[in-house]
């Protein structure tokens, strides 16, 4: 596969994933989204008022393509806007793809097919090591590149280009000079993801998208097309992922409910714990980073949140039994950082209040 095969590839997933669908309607009707909820308290829902101040400031934000909330595993709104897709339909969740990276890196450790967070990976990308390699290589855990603690110089930012035009993308991110230590501070480097993609490959045999819809799409019962794949044909690791709002929520489900789907277990409770346990800090947001797991709080709540600079996010409340979707039109933008800071307040300004106004 030449690299412009890639790229084009990439361009019509994300063309494609982004089209309106004229066919869908505005808003959709209450549906209850699949797992029982891991010792849920009953609430009432979520404030009426509250939840129709949120939807009107939602429909002002004019990158904002769906919402959707659910509650106690019950959806209690679902919109869409600006003609955005329906909410059924895959769309490119870009960087929240790290998200399920991690959840597949967890599900093969369960499944004994890799050792665990402190697995080095140098043996397992042996083929694509350096000539010369620096011996922090071999210091490179599952768990570093998990946190973004690879001590790597990032692929992403003003590197990312660079980057997804080499002709090997593992060996390109192998060969990054060494900026910080193994273990130390978080370098945000979606160059980290796309390895743990190639180590489920390599160490599975399987397609990363393959992974995800076996241990992933059947359980939770969503689709997950195929994505981008690099000139090696492995699936890119860490963006352009494809999946529907409602499949985002689901999984979002899967996370608040310890790992279960209808009373089976597909993920380990304790992978989750250990994934939304922040081991360093975003230099930019300040908050906590995890397993593929942001962490931060809203209005006096702890958040789990997977989140795209683009504005796709899933946000996890679990102390009000919340999952809350929000995808965005990911075309670059200068005020992308303002936008996210406004999905934020969305959140923490009117339904989180929601949430607790509605178990009063």
């Amino acid at each position: 596969m030449t690299r412009r095969t890639v790229c084009v590839a990439a361009l019509m997933l994300v063309l494609a994933s982004c089209a309106p669908d004229p066919a869908a309607n505005a808003s959709e009707p209450n549906a209850t989204a699949p797992g029982t909820p891991a010792a849920a308290t009953a609430t009432r829902g979520l404030d009426p008022t509250l939840i129709a101040a949120a939807v009107a400031k939602a429909e002002a934000l004019p990158r904002l393509r769906s919402l959707l909330i659910l509650r106690d595993g019950t959806e209690e709104a679902a919109h869409r806007f600006h003609d955005g897709p329906a909410l059924d339909r895959p769309v490119n969740i870009k960087s929240a793809s790290k998200t399920v990276i991690s959840a597949l890196v967890g599900m093969a450790i369960d499944r004994d097919m890799l050792d665990g967070i402190d697995q080095p990976v140098a043996p397992l990308l042996k083929a694509d090591l350096p000539a010369n390699p620096d011996p922090r290589l071999s210091r490179i855990t599952i768990g570093h590149l998990l946190s973004m603690q690879s001590g790597l110089q990032r692929t992403s930012g003003q590197y990312y280009g660079a980057w997804v035009t080499s002709p090997n993308w593992v060996r390109y991110a192998l060969s990054r000079p060494f900026v910080e230590e193994p273990g130390g501070v978080m370098l945000y480097s979606t160059g980290n993801s796309h390895l743990l993609s190639a180590i489920l490959t390599r160490t599975t045999g399987r397609g990363t998208d393959m992974l995800a819809r076996e241990w992933l799409g059947k359980p939770l019962g969503i689709q997950i097309p195929s994505w981008a794949r690099d000139p090696q044909g492995i699936a890119f690791g860490g963006n352009d992922m494809l999946m529907s709002p409602r499949g985002l929520a689901r999984f979002g489900e899967l996370y608040r409910n310890g790992g279960r789907v209808d009373g089976r277990q597909i993920l380990s409770e304790t992978w989750i714990a250990d994934s939304w346990r922040p081991r360093g800090v975003s230099p930019w947001s300040g908050n906590g980073y995890g397993f593929g797991w942001f962490a931060s709080e809203a209005a006096g709540h702890r958040v789990h949140f997977a989140w795209d600079y683009g504005g796709q996010m899933l946000y996890i409340v679990p102390s009000l039994n919340l999952t809350v979707v929000m995808t965005s039109d990911s075309a670059p933008h200068p005020r992308a950082e303002s936008h996210i800071a406004e999905l934020h307040a969305l959140l923490a300004d009117y339904i989180v209040p929601a949430a607790r106004k509605g178990n009063a």
